[in-house]
């Protein structure tokens, strides 16, 4: 995962949060000390809790001495229930090789952003204030203990005291170029494929990902009738998101999503995660951090569970 998430956002808006207010007394417990050392990881510290205001001190710039472990959660996810007692242990029984730093996606909606989240549970392991490694969904004791040793022996003597390297200038990406291009000339489908053919070959490319996602929506929402709004048969799940696409392209996002959130309230099966997987895919087309997302993620977790 080196380089395929840009945590600079976050680091910004730490130092943001800061300059309005002080450090809660526990984040200045478990900050690393000045002389840039970690602190001790053992029952005490070996578990931190971590908003977007404490990201910087408590993952990236930790992650400079230490491997830490980001264990993505929510209140309403019951496999989270499971994963993190297991992690909590053992970081517990680690002696300060790593730390875990549990963060609550609902709350903290940009971290979760910054990782591309599709799906929680999520752990990423950080070092030298980058992603080096992360699985999803619920792993045994002794698969996650393999999982870390394999990450700490790779590692090997890079953490302590090392300095990350000067990284090279970017050079523009001639596909990205070519792409854009026909972007800029109304060639979408053109720019499309070329977007599409960039985040297949290099599924960490997350610009492409991003600009192939905002083409396919924009695109397919041109297509339908605008009528639709209106005709939409309660029980017909195509027309539904059809109608859902055209609100959304109207800047109606908040109908968009009380639209599906609707069709998975009285669907099950196939139709369900049909429904439900497209309205995942629309929240990714904005700021998690937006209110009417963060309002629709709530009414979506009450649907499902």
């Amino acid at each position: 995962m080196s380089g395929a998430v840009d945590l600079t956002a976050l680091k910004e808006r730490a130092d943001a949060q800061r300059q309005q207010a002080q450090r809660p007394a526990q984040a200045t417990r478990t900050a690393p000390p000045a002389d840039g050392a970690a602190p001790p990881s053992g029952d005490g510290g070996a578990v931190i809790d971590v908003t977007e205001a404490t990201f910087e001190t408590e993952v990236l710039a930790r992650s400079q001495q230490q491997l830490v472990l980001v264990d993505l959660w929510a209140e309403w996810c019951e496999p989270c229930k499971q994963l993190s007692p297991v992690l909590e242990r053992l970081a517990g029984q680690a002696q300060g090789s790593w730390v875990l730093a549990k963060i609550d996606v609902d709350a903290n909606p940009r971290i979760a952003q910054a990782f591309r989240a599709q799906s929680i549970p999520m752990v990423v392991a950080i070092a030298q204030g980058q992603p080096v490694a992360a699985f999803n969904g619920v792993r045994s004791e002794a698969e996650i203990s393999q999982w870390v040793g394999e990450i700490l022996s790779q590692l090997g003597d890079v953490l302590p005291g090392a300095e990350p390297a000067d990284a090279e200038p970017e050079q523009d990406d001639p596909r990205m170029v070519a792409a854009e291009d026909k972007l800029n000339g109304g060639d979408f489908e053109g720019a499309l494929a070329d977007y599409r053919a960039i985040a297949e070959a290099e599924p960490n490319n997350v610009e492409a990902a991003s600009a192939a996602r905002n083409l396919e929506f924009v695109l397919r929402a041109q297509a339908h009738d605008p009528a639709i709004v209106d005709t939409a048969a309660p029980a017909d799940v195509d027309a539904q998101l059809a109608a859902a696409d055209v609100l959304l392209l109207s800047q109606q996002p908040e109908a968009a999503f009380d639209r599906i959130i609707g069709v998975v309230k009285v669907t099950a099966g196939d139709d369900r995660t049909r429904a439900r997987t497209r309205l995942l895919e629309l929240f990714e087309l904005f700021d998690p951090a937006e209110p009417f997302v963060v309002a629709a993620r709530r009414k979506l977790a009450t649907a499902l569970y």
